[in-house]
Formats: structure tokens, C-alpha cells, sequence
């Protein structure tokens, strides 16, 4: 049998806190997409999905399972599945922001969340398949049935953040909500996980990867992609600045003659003063 209660509380927080900042920077990058144009908009999607799917959802759920035991069973892991629900993840977020974006309304947020969610049930059991012992896995229809509601409410309300929020503290509020939401989730579905001892013992642990050897390629991967982001962030707020070269500011001016700007200056106080006529200048007056 499984015992849930069994790991400690440093894997889910690290799990957390993961989610926490794939959130953020997902919420950024959506935000930021909202005010691009043409390729510069495809570019803060990619980064949001990169960072919804594959930070906050993917790499939660992969860092929650190596807290996972089974009292006298090894669990081994296939590398190519563990691969194609991450991709599922990062894929899915992509295609249902897209849709939020480019159609900012109730029934497109309503519609991709629902995908959302689907992406982020099929991730969870995908990954799930993924994990090889030597024992049947059981999973209980009522806590399937919690985790897709909850992953529908959750991925809807990921959408509407994506779609309508703005300003810093608004997405750190909605990146720990996300958080939170993620992690229920995950949660929730493995509860409903039974491992039942196999009928024959079996000599040998399992085929596949350990969770220590999968380790490293995640971590540095997390690494580089919050690299990236933080540098796309970086020259993001360089770019919203103002763009002189569009006002004119940094424009150079056509240089005026010293009498062409005496007579082109108007007094801050008072009425311009109209310059005499040349045949009145005292030096040029013929003399008598």
C-alpha cells in the first residue's frame, strides 16, 4: 500500500516554490504579449508557455514525484515519456494562451481554459505512465474526478490572469494563487494512487531512470530558462521605454543663422518686437 503521508514538507515546498516563480514570469510575459505586435507578441508567448507549462506545471509536478516512496518498492522512470509530458505541458499552455490573447473574451477564456486543463491532466498522467516498479498502480476514479475539476477552475482563472491583469503586485498575487492551484492538483491526483505488491517477487529494480539521474538535466534546465527569461525581461522594460528616435527628440536639427534666430526669437514676456527696416539702420544712413 501507499503511504501519502510519509515524505516530508521540504519536497512540497521546493515543488511551491517553483510553481510560484514559473507563475510569475508566465503572468509577465502574458502581460507583455498583450501590448506587443507582430513577432515581438510570438516571442513573449513562447516564453509564457515556456514558462506556465513547463516551469509552474512541468517542473512542480516532476519535483513533487521525488518525494514519492513506496515502502519496498523501486521506482525507475522512462526517460521518452517523462520528455513528452513536459512537451504536452509547454504545448498546450502555448495554444491556450494564444487563445486568450488574441480574443480576450468570456468564451475564449472559458474554452482555453478547458484546454489548459486537459494539458495539465494529461501532463500529470503522462507522467504518471511514466514511472515504472514492479507493482499494479491503482487510481481512484473519485480523486481523477477532483483533480480535472479543479485543474478546469484553476486553468480558467490562469487565463483570465493572463488576459486582464496588469501591474506588479497583481501578478505576484496571482502567481501565488496559481501556485496554490497547481500544487492542489498534483496533490489531490496522487491520493488517489494505490500500489498494490506483485503477485511474484522479481529479481532486479525496474527498467528505466532513477528520479536522481533525471535530477540534474531538470535543475539545469530550470537554471538556463530562468536565465533566459530574466534576460528577456531585462531588455523588455529597455524596449517599453520611451523611443526617442520615433518623437524626434533624437533627430538633429537644421543649424539657423545667428541674425535668422534673433529674428525667429519670441519673448516669453511680451510682444515679439518687429526688427526696423534695413533703410532706417544708423551705420547704413547716407550722411548729408
Amino acid at each position: 500500500m501507499t503511504d501519502h503521508l510519509s515524505q516530508d514538507w521540504l519536497t512540497p515546498a521546493i515543488a511551491f516554490s517553483v510553481s510560484v516563480c514559473g507563475s510569475l514570469l508566465g503572468l509577465a510575459f502574458a502581460a507583455r504579449a498583450r501590448r506587443a505586435r507582430g513577432v515581438a507578441r510570438w516571442q513573449w508567448l513562447i516564453l509564457a508557455a515556456l514558462s506556465l507549462g513547463g516551469m509552474a506545471v512541468w517542473s512542480m509536478h516532476f519535483i513533487a514525484m521525488m518525494g514519492f516512496r513506496v515502502p519496498g518498492v523501486s521506482i525507475r522512470y522512462d526517460a521518452f515519456l517523462t520528455l513528452v509530458s513536459g512537451v504536452t505541458a509547454v504545448v498546450v499552455m502555448g495554444a491556450a494562451l494564444t487563445m486568450t490573447i488574441r480574443k480576450r473574451t468570456l468564451p475564449w477564456i472559458l474554452a482555453s481554459g478547458a484546454l489548459a486543463a486537459a494539458g495539465v491532466v494529461s501532463m500529470h498522467y503522462t507522467g504518471m505512465a511514466s514511472m515504472n516498479m514492479h507493482g499494479a498502480m491503482h487510481h481512484e476514479p473519485f480523486y481523477i474526478t477532483a483533480a480535472c475539476v479543479i485543474a478546469l477552475i484553476a486553468s480558467t482563472v490562469a487565463m483570465w490572469f493572463s488576459a486582464r491583469l496588469r501591474g506588479a503586485p497583481a501578478i505576484v498575487a496571482a502567481s501565488l494563487v496559481m501556485a496554490v492551484a497547481v500544487t492542489s492538483v498534483h496533490y489531490t491526483a496522487m491520493m488517489g494512487v494505490h500500489v498494490m505488491d506483485p503477485d511474484a517477487e522479481r529479481a532486479g529494480p525496474p527498467e528505466g531512470s532513477t528520479a536522481a539521474d533525471l535530477l540534474l538535466p531538470v535543475i539545469v534546465g530550470l537554471f538556463v530558462l530562468l536565465l533566459v527569461c530574466s534576460l528577456f525581461l531585462m531588455l523588455g522594460e529597455d524596449e517599453e521605454r520611451v523611443d526617442y528616435s520615433r518623437s524626434g527628440a533624437d533627430t538633429p536639427r537644421p543649424r539657423t543663422s545667428a541674425p535668422q534666430a534673433a529674428a525667429d526669437y519670441t519673448p516669453r514676456h511680451g510682444v515679439r518686437a518687429t526688427p526696423p527696416p534695413a533703410a532706417d539702420d544708423v551705420w547704413r544712413r547716407p550722411r548729408r
